[in-house]
């Protein structure tokens, strides 16, 4: 699996979700077991039901599990000091409307347009990637070309 990159908050939430999960394999293993003792198992819906949300739940464990052993933290990378990269947040001004935006570029697991998190994978994230604050950049959008002034660029 290729490296996963992440915030230190999103590593903690990823493990804290994969302790859940494992709870909740535990307790579906009961209902399948409670289940099974109801006897014929081919018209048991209580059974194929849990068994269906058990395979859910360790597919879902094993990419957890994976993501957390391939994560690389954002504040372990070398990131050039005031270049745009995956971990840091971009102040942006749009040419010529003037409004001003911030994002945060980080992995496709903690984009969040509304909390300020794009994707290091949007067209927006790509058309800024390796330029530095001061620099005028086009950017290829899907709702057409636009051009923005980087402000500011920070580590997360």
């Amino acid at each position: 699996m290729p490296e996963v990159y992440l915030s230190r908050a999103g590593f903690e939430k990823l493990r804290k979700d994969l302790d859940e999960l494992k709870k909740e394999r535990t307790r579906l293993s009961e209902e399948i077991g409670e289940a099974a003792s109801q006897g014929d198992l081919r018209e048991n819906f209580g059974y194929h039901a849990a068994k269906a949300r058990q395979a859910d739940v360790l597919r879902r464990i094993a990419e957890i599990e994976q993501k957390l052993l391939s994560a690389r933290l954002f504040d372990e990378l070398d990131i050039p000091k005031g270049e745009v990269r995956i971990g840091t947040r971009v102040t942006l001004e749009e040419v010529p409307s003037k409004e001003t935006y911030e994002w945060a570029l980080v992995g496709a697991d903690e984009a969040d347009a509304d909390d300020g998190k794009i994707s290091v994978h949007a067209p927006l994230s790509q058309g800024l990637l390796g330029h530095k604050a001061g620099e005028t950049v086009k950017v290829e959008l899907p709702r057409g070309p636009s051009t923005y002034k980087i402000l500011k660029v920070e580590r997360l």
